[in-house]
């Protein structure tokens, strides 16, 4: 496949997933059982799909079991099936993704988030044009609703920054791209699948990825975790990495726990 094709294949995926999980959202189910049919049946889509369209390429998947024969492939996908269970099992939120990114050469090529409840897919085949930032205005960080990191609270009372509360992990990294928020930090535990997706999209936006030192994020590793995230505008990457280094080194984390 070619580029352009690889990141339509990526879109498609996530679009079907989505439509899926609408799908699920409307059969009476309610709590842990909304969830895990959600979880089994946006995997199932994406799993026939893939065997369809890209039967000889590998797979990371949070919702199928891992394989090191990923580690000697050339081409593997990187997936979440549904990023934010805990949203897509409270109607009406709309706060939650399905995560289709692919990695081959040794980085991420293409990738694409489906915010399904919102009607919208961001992906790298048509990037996302970031808006400007408002002159003066305060920074907004993207944190979680329900758990906000240390290090991001720490981080916006060094920024003077204001915290825009939201739910899964790509909700805040596209808010950064859309320009809801200028930042999204992250220090809690996460895995590449969490990540994979958002971050080539927002590479595509012209966005700074990186982990928290400032160290590139490196997929397709043996272990999957990957446990910090800098998503944001480029022009505020250096003030916001030299705050997190020092903060880290200061002490400031986060509580152990979930990718949000």
């Amino acid at each position: 496949m070619s580029g352009h094709d690889d990141a339509r294949l990526a879109r498609l995926l996530a679009q079907a997933a989505g439509d899926a999980l609408l799908t699920v959202r409307t059969q009476g189910l309610a709590g842990r059982d909304l969830k895990d049919a959600g979880d089994a049946r946006a995997q199932e889509v994406l799993a026939a799909l893939l065997a369809e369209h890209a039967p000889g390429d590998a797979v990371l998947s949070e919702e199928a079991a891992d394989s090191s024969a990923r580690l000697a492939a050339d081409r593997v996908w990187i997936i979440d099936p549904l990023d934010g269970t805990r949203e897509f099992s409270e109607p009406p939120r709309d706060d939650w993704a399905v995560h289709v990114a692919l990695w081959a050469g040794g980085d991420l090529v293409a990738g694409a988030v489906a915010l399904p409840a919102r009607g919208v897919v961001h992906g790298t085949d048509d990037a996302p044009v970031v808006p400007p930032r408002p002159a003066g205005a305060p920074v907004r960080l993207a944190v979680s609703r329900s758990r906000p990191p240390e290090l991001a609270t720490a981080l916006a009372a060094q920024l003077g920054a204001d915290l825009v509360p939201m739910g899964s992990a790509g909700v805040k990294c596209a808010a950064v791209w859309t320009g809801e928020a200028d930042a999204y930090v992250h220090a809690g535990g996460q895995f590449e699948w969490d990540s994979a997706a958002p971050v080539a999209v927002a590479r595509a936006a012209g966005l700074h990825t990186s982990r928290i030192d400032g160290s590139p994020l490196v997929y397709n590793r043996p272990d999957p975790r990957l446990p910090d995230l800098v998503v944001c505008r480029p022009e505020l990457a250096a003030q916001i990495l030299a705050l997190t280094t020092a903060l880290t080194t200061a002490g400031a984390g986060a509580p152990a726990g979930g990718a949000r």
